[in-house]
């Protein structure tokens, strides 16, 4: 297939605002792509390269714009183009910047000037048209012929949309039968929406479970006998950098298992420590026996998903609890509470706060593990609002702060497009080490700026708290935060998994329908 077709397919999904539009426009070309194209083609319609980054910055990209004209018409086909980025990934040692500058030169001199605006935006992340993971699973399946849940099942146990892909257009439904959970390769973990409150939580999953909400690091454990391998959130391998809950794992009595919970160092006295403090210790390649002396991590673990041999996932909540309580002890378990009364819920998410946690987790008992989906099987609740935002943009700091990026803008994902939608700004909560840390992996996302501000490739996700939401004409999505903080940057997270415009809209029409039924004004109207 010549590249100005996938071309043409991107931009006419980034012009529709329609889901089913993206879909058959991605499903069309689907069917058209030849087996040896199906995963280099799956890939850059979602954004990204087979290849992960090949190390070309914005200003290398734009230089090799500016060398020579276009290419009058389209000839480069999607294999000569991967062949070339595949050589550019290779490519190392002294002279490798001059290398890669001249194959992408090569690429670019046979692209014409909109396929070097797809190429540019795809290398710098920028390539936003709306195929997202959830909108191409449904296009491959539509393309394959087979039923939709089936695809996102497969997704959900590779964590590989492009290899789901691959083997759902060349194999069929016979295709998706070899992803099945296995161990010491992870699963895409199961999400929560949030809940307003305890009272709230209960009333909408009726049949519950709460659980501490450990502010800690996601993992998900594999044991097969003797090995014990560790995935973090993102299901990238954090073994070699957490040994004593390799240890602890290991010295487990079952032959088999894949254990969800949270990686969390704790003071003296039991409470957590930061979450920046425990995610320091995921950073560490080397001197991990000084760190592990230093800052000793305790694995809490919340579900299983395979025990001995049995595959877990389509077992009802309260099954995998049981599950879990016949392997560990409590010691390795997170503290829960089964069907409790509103009264013995609000007690248990004041000790679990007391105690320094986020708050509580509520969990359908009936519901089973839905592995890489945001349901609402799951609610968590917390003591202030807080979304998980990326960063736009960020502002130079004045006073104390001259020389430091300080103010930073903040959007939501916009699940329909793939953009971001600006939600406000805020420069509150930093502290002088986050100020630096920001500053340095700021400007190393900078892809334009003006007098004032720096503009960025949209990768790093802040939590920030805020008192509220409120109706604003000054944003594109006609709503603002409310006194927003910085709590902390999201490491394990990445910005397809930032909060959405939907869950920030969501919040404003609750205020606004608590503030009806209270008799008073919303609070972002005045009072008459």
């Amino acid at each position: 297939m010549l590249v100005s077709d996938l071309v043409a397919t991107s931009e006419r999904v980034a012009t529709t605002s329609s889901r089913l539009e993206k879909i058959n426009a991605l499903a069309d070309v689907l069917r058209r792509l030849s087996p040896g194209e199906v995963e280099i083609g799956v890939d850059w319609l979602a954004g990204r390269l087979r290849q992960g980054r090949i190390g070309l910055g914005p200003a290398m990209v734009a230089e090799a714009r500016r060398a020579g004209p276009p290419a009058p018409s389209p000839e480069l086909n999607l294999a000569e183009a991967d062949a070339i980025f595949t050589e550019i990934a290779r490519t190392s040692g002294p002279g490798s910047a001059a290398a890669r500058r001249a194959a992408l030169g090569r690429l670019l001199a046979r692209a014409t000037d909109a396929e070097r605006d797809f190429f540019a935006r795809l290398l710098v992340g920028e390539l936003r048209q709306g195929a997202l993971e959830a909108v191409m699973v449904e296009a491959v399946a539509r393309a394959a012929s087979l039923p939709p849940a089936s695809l996102r099942r497969a997704v959900m146990l590779a964590g590989d949309a492009a290899e789901v892909a691959k083997a759902a257009l060349l194999e069929g439904g016979a295709g998706l039968e070899r992803f099945s959970l296995q161990l010491l390769r992870p699963v895409q973990p199961m999400l929560a929406q949030a809940a307003d409150d305890i009272a709230s939580a209960l009333g909408e999953l009726r049949t519950v479970a709460l659980e501490w909400k450990i502010d800690g690091a996601r993992v998900q454990v594999h044991k097969d006998g003797d090995d014990v391998r560790v995935f973090s959130r993102s299901l990238n391998p954090v073994t070699k950098a957490v040994p004593e809950i390799v240890e602890a794992v290991r010295a487990l009595p079952a032959r088999s298992l894949v254990l969800d919970g949270e990686a969390i160092a704790l003071r003296e006295d039991g409470r957590p420590h930061p979450f920046q403090v425990t995610m320091s210790r995921f950073g560490r390649t080397q001197d991990v026996a000084a760190m592990r002396a230093q800052l000793p991590l305790r694995a809490l673990f919340f579900d299983a998903l395979h025990v001995d041999g049995e595959d877990l996932l389509d077992r009802s909540g309260r099954e995998r609890a049981a599950a879990l309580r016949q392997v560990l002890d409590r010691s390795l378990r997170v503290p829960r509470i089964e069907l409790p009364t509103v009264a013995e819920a609000e007690a248990f998410f004041a000790d679990a706060i007391a105690r320094g946690h986020e708050g509580v987790m509520a969990k359908a008992l009936a519901a089973p593990y839905e592995a890489g989906r945001r349901g609402s099987s799951w609610l968590k609740v917390k003591c202030a609002h807080t979304l998980d935002l990326v960063v736009l943009a960020v502002e130079w700091g004045s006073g104390r702060r001259r020389g430091l990026l300080s103010n930073l803008h903040l959007g939501a994902r916009d699940p329909t497009s793939g953009a971001f939608v600006m939600l406000g700004k805020t420069f509150k909560g930093m502290t002088d080490e986050m100020l630096a840390w920001q500053t340095k992996q700021l400007l190393e996302l900078e892809i334009s700026r003006d007098a004032h501000t720096v503009y960025v490739r949209p990768e790093l996700v802040v939590e920030v708290a805020f008192d509220g939401v409120q109706a604003s004409p000054q944003y594109p999505g006609g709503v603002a935060l409310r006194f927003a903080r910085v709590k902390r940057y999201r490491s394990d997270k990445s910005a397809a998994e930032a909060s959405t415009i939907d869950e920030v809209r969501a919040l404003h029409a609750g205020a606004l329908a608590r503030g009806a039924a209270e008799g008073g004004a919303p609070r972002d109207q005045p009072k008459r």
